[in-house]
């Protein structure tokens, strides 16, 4: 089989390159861990009663993992999407045992590298790809360091990270089919492509084009150069679709549970969104090549468009929208909530509810 990522490389990579986080003792890493834990658990009960969405599958239990940890699940669950479609894509093309090799590892280093930097960054992640249903995955680290810089008080901020986080693995619990659409449209870009030999080349400058950003906020490149197709251009769609939904919706969860549980919610959103917004021209320069900013964008959309469609319908009636894909908003109901009420409910769903 054709080698796209030394993925072994990859991970020492991260490894090596990942910061270590703030300096705790012992005692207070296991305090720590056991807190995001317990919270989880607490968190889970919340999101189930405010949404009324409850697992329909079995899941395991979260992780709490450090920078390294978190690049190390992120490259096996790549590993088990990626090498099947580079294989396929390949099929009896294989390049020269000396390029392909120097290939590989040169592809193994980038990828290391774009984790690493994303490894001191990402607070929580629902990951599907390594198996099913998907794995809750906190790091410990970089919650202790934000709550730390925001000044917020440890267990309202934890508890609003998992809440957000649990509603993410609520979304593909509860909404059994939501993982296979998810890697069933992966499967779509790639079928989209024209020529397998140039899109894994197009991926080849894809990482690239990311690693290069982490080292040099300067570059111009887009990672959206590998999209060429008018096919793979209405996959993209649909994902955004998905994933601005998402996102809002976790948005939307944990600010409507927060005022319930979390005294200090109000402050805490607010030093969190000034966090966000904020950042050095390296820091902007790469949240763009990587997509961070799209992803930003995703969340304030996302949660005005579930906050719209509750405003109509109702919780209940928001949640038609996990009955099918066919009920998901396609990219252009997120800016317009009553055109989703009204494919789904029929125009009379689309009158605010009086009172």
């Amino acid at each position: 089989m054709a080698q796209f990522v030394d993925w072994d490389l990859a991970a020492a990579t991260a490894g090596a390159l990942s910061k270590s986080g703030p300096r705790v003792s012992y005692a207070e890493a296991t305090d720590v861990v056991g807190d995001l834990r317990r919270l989880t658990d607490e968190a889970a009960g919340h999101v189930a009663d405010y949404t009324g969405l409850r697992a329909q599958v079995a899941h395991p239990p979260v992780r709490v993992v450090d920078r390294r940890d978190w690049a190390a699940a992120n490259i096996a669950g790549l590993r088990e999407v990626v090498s099947p479609l580079v294989e396929r894509l390949s099929g009896d093309k294989r390049p020269g045992a000396l390029t392909e090799a120097i290939g590989s590892r040169v592809t193994g280093v980038q990828a290391g590298t774009v984790l690493a930097y994303l490894s001191g960054r990402v607070l929580g992640q629902y990951e599907v790809f390594a198996g099913d249903p998907g794995q809750l995955l906190l790091v410990a680290p970089n919650i202790l360091e934000v709550e730390r810089k925001l000044g917020a008080d440890s267990r309202d901020f934890r508890l609003w990270v998992c809440l957000h986080e649990v509603t993410h693995r609520t979304q593909f619990t509860a909404v059994p089919w939501m993982r296979a659409y998810f890697l069933g449209e992966v499967q779509a870009f790639v079928d989209a492509s024209q020529g397998g030999e140039h899109l894994l080349e197009r991926l080849r400058r894809g990482v690239a084009t990311l690693s290069d950003a982490v080292k040099d906020p300067e570059s111009r490149a887009s990672v959206l150069d590998i999209v060429q197709t008018p096919a793979q251009r209405a996959v993209l769609d649909r994902l955004t679709a998905l994933m601005t939904l998402l996102e809002g919706h976790a948005e939307f969860v944990m600010d409507g549970v927060g005022p319930q549980v979390i005294p200090s919610v109000e402050s805490i959103r607010a030093a969190f969104n000034r966090r966000r917004e904020s950042g050095n021209p390296l820091e902007k320069a790469i949240r763009r090549l990587l997509g961070i900013e799209v992803k930003m964008r995703q969340y304030a959309e996302g949660r005005k468009f579930v906050h719209g469609v509750v405003d109509r319908v109702g919780m209940a009636g928001f949640n038609k929208i996990f009955s099918s894909p066919l009920t998901l908003p396609r990219l252009d109901e997120l800016g317009d909530p009553d055109a989703w009420v009204s494919r789904v409910h029929g125009p009379a769903g689309a009158t605010p509810p009086v009172g």
